[in-house]
């Protein structure tokens, strides 16, 4: 099997490239940019770096789609502008990425590949802050600022050129994934900079009390589910939650990061008035169709997910060393 991982050098990307290797018989494709701007490294793929073919390139520059898209059987598109404070201090960026980047891609994928599989990571913070108590596909979507927005307009377009075209496309919804190859800075996600935090033997600053609860889980089982959409055409056409069934405070996380790390310290400080503008307050997601559908269920509890990413970091610290 020929797969195009689009982004493959970010956190998500990396991670999927390596559950992918476990799979008999594929041919994996890397494409990345690596601009120090969005901190995608090579690195990340040390360990499995001669098994992999990686392109340097850029997903809004259609020349390279056209000569890459052709003769996939399967393309996953991690590559995005990540950041929602990002997305606000540079909005045009975040649509040519996030929006235009996924129609050109899109587009290819109607022209030159019409039979492969296109599969999409969205976020769950398309929904804005929640209205019911229980978030699902269902809920209306209010987004709070420009990141998710734009991630919410490209997944109209993945189900569009289904409808249409009949594309094989398939969009998720995760949310605060965390795992080994975190960028390790607050504006790409807020469980791996405190996981970095701690780490380095930082402080991790929370915002007000920590109450705000959020769903977590680790990237393991964000890379099986995955591929595991991918080989399924009942889902095509279709977007899904897949968030695990943990909804901690702010607060837990942190000190829970801090145990399992046996390093760093939390703290306490006022919240600044731009993230308390795009503060979506406690949501808890549901991903219960998704599970009727595949029997899916993480295999990952918080402390557990935790332990398995120190002992990659671990091991990446001396590999790297060594």
């Amino acid at each position: 099997m020929k797969i195009l991982i689009i982004g493959g050098a970010g956190f998500l990307g990396s991670n999927l490239v390596r559950r992918l290797l476990l799979e008999e018989e594929t041919q994996i494709t890397v494409v990345d940019s690596l601009d120090p701007f969005f901190h995608s490294s090579k690195e990340f793929l040390w360990d499995v770096w001669d098994r992999i073919r990686f392109v340097l390139g850029d997903l809004r520059d259609e020349r390279l789609l056209s000569e890459l898209v052709p003769n996939q059987d399967l393309i996953f598109n991690c590559a995005a502008q990540p950041s929602h404070t990002l997305s606000l201090q540079n909005p045009l960026l975040d649509a040519e990425i996030n929006c235009l980047g996924n129609l050109k891609l899109l587009e290819t994928l109607r022209r030159a590949n019409p039979n492969a599989v296109l599969v999409y990571p969205s976020s769950s913070t398309v929904m804005g802050a929640a209205h019911e108590e229980i978030v699902d596909e269902d809920h209306v979507e209010r987004p709070l600022e420009i990141y998710s927005a734009n991630k919410g307009v490209s997944e109209k377009y993945y189900q569009i050129y289904h409808s249409l075209y009949d594309l094989k496309t398939v969009v998720l919804r995760f949310a605060n994934l965390y795992g080994p190859y975190g960028k390790g800075s607050p504006e790409f996600g807020f469980v791996n900079y405190f996981i970095h935090l701690a780490w380095t033997d930082q402080e991790i600053k929370i915002f007000g009390e920590g109450s705000q609860t959020r769903n977590v889980m680790y990237v393991e089982d964000a890379t099986e589910i995955l591929w595991r959409v991918s080989r399924d055409p009942r889902l095509y056409g279709k977007f899904f939650f897949a968030t695990g069934p943990f909804h901690l405070s702010v607060r837990e996380i942190a000190e829970t990061i801090v145990a399992v790390f046996g390093r760093g310290k939390v703290a306490h400080v006022d919240w600044p008035k731009e993230r308390r503008q795009i503060e979506i307050g406690s949501v808890q997601f549901s991903s219960e169709k998704l599970k009727r559908l595949l029997g899916w269920r993480p295999r990952f509890n918080f402390v557990s997910g935790l332990k398995k990413t120190r002992e990659v970091m671990e091991g990446c610290f001396e590999g790297t060393r060594g």
